[in-house]
């Protein structure tokens, strides 16, 4: 057969039969995405500094461009490595992540709400959860049983976020200062609704390496 044959079959081939994506580094692309925009919110309750709730911001704008790449590979693929609703389970848990990060800044600027180390000891551990998660889902592709343990560490982190969450709240309702109770209830809120999808993520980060091994 004439090189020029092969590679019309070849074109053939790949049109009936495209290459499968690599949803793994995909994925593993989004959750470093994730991580950085984490990165900036535990910096910004160290510091309260407004260029960086700026840049939490910007960082969930680059975030949704990753999401909507990622849903368009999905809906594209004539097939995926792993169930196709686990991917867009851990695509839209992880965007939600960084919409809460968007949303507990945004408040605290609205509310006029500094940083205290409830929300930073929280910011702390959604960044050990998520990054559990990236280490998690670049395994996938290599060592996937070990995921499972990195899926653990997050869930763990979002444990601690719940328990955190709760004694924040029983200091805070001691007092009587009423308006800074509700406004700062909210941006608990959004912290440990943050921590609640990473642990969803960690959930189907799970199912995968099971479906996988």
């Amino acid at each position: 057969m004439s090189e020029r044959a092969k590679s019309l079959l070849q074109r053939i081939f790949e049109r009936v039969f495209p290459k499968t994506p690599n949803f793994f580094k995909l994925l593993t692309e989004q959750c470093q995405q994730v991580s950085h925009s984490v990165d900036d919110l535990v910096e910004f309750m160290k510091t309260g500094n407004e260029e960086l709730g700026k840049q939490i911001k910007q960082d969930e704008h680059e975030a949704d461009l990753i999401k909507i790449r990622n849903i368009h590979i999905l809906n594209e693929a004539f097939s995926t490595p792993i169930d196709r609703e686990d991917i867009y389970r851990a695509i839209a848990d992880l965007d939600r992540i960084v919409t809460y990060c968007k949303t507990t800044v945004s408040e605290m600027s609205v509310l006029e709400v500094t940083p205290d180390h409830f929300d930073l000891a929280m910011a702390q551990l959604l960044k050990e959860g998520v990054d559990a998660l990236v280490a998690g889902f670049g395994k996938l592709g290599v060592d996937p049983l070990t995921a499972a343990d990195d899926a653990d560490t997050a869930r763990k982190a979002q444990r601690r976020v719940e328990k955190l969450y709760r004694i924040a709240l029983a200091k805070l309702f001691k007092g009587d200062d009423y308006i800074n109770m509700f406004k700062r209830r909210e941006i608990y809120r959004h912290l440990s609704n943050a921590a609640h999808n990473m642990a969803h993520c960690a959930n189907t980060l799970h199912d995968i390496v099971v479906k996988i091994s």
